[in-house]
């Protein structure tokens, strides 16, 4: 169950692959759809069917700054939520391309942890790069589950 610098990067381009998948469904067909593939998307790379998920979204405050669940995640990514009312939806932004840029890796069997760049690129265009921290493990059927996601924005000194 030995974890590999490639199953990392695959499962990188799977994570930003499914913040584009999330914005597309929301543009297409509105809250719901964009709901349906962000739930699809978390039960199929989160580790929440293990526990909790050390999970800190790069836009959220207060008592609301951490989310061990699927629903804190859910809110975050899609926002539309009377339980996160300062969740703004960073997955529904119009997201079109993503790209990663490893700074380390650590693997240790099956579990690794990456930290690097991700850069995500809007429909105009923009783009928002994030520091980003997760931390992987594989489950008992050997796919690779993130089980820690921490992200900020650029320190501006």
């Amino acid at each position: 169950m030995q974890i590999t610098q490639d199953d990392i990067e695959k499962a990188l381009t799977i994570w930003g692959n499914g913040k584009i998948s999330i914005s597309k469904a929301f543009e297409e067909g509105g809250i719901d759809a964009a709901r349906k593939v962000a739930s699809d998307n978390i039960d199929s790379y989160y580790g929440y069917n293990l526990g909790p998920v050390l999970f800190k979204p790069t836009m959220a405050s207060g008592e609301q700054t951490f989310r061990p669940t699927k629903a804190g995640a859910m809110a975050y990514f899609c926002g539309h939520s009377k339980d996160y009312p300062l969740d703004n939806g960073f997955a529904i932004m119009g997201w079109r391309a993503f790209e990663s840029i490893t700074s380390a890796t650590f693997i240790q069997g099956d579990i690794a942890m990456w930290m690097g760049w991700i850069k995500l690129t809007n429909k105009d265009g923009s783009i928002t790069t994030v520091d980003k921290s997760f931390g992987y493990k594989k489950d008992e059927a050997g796919k690779l589950r993130i089980v820690l996601h921490h992200s900020s924005l650029p320190y501006q000194p």
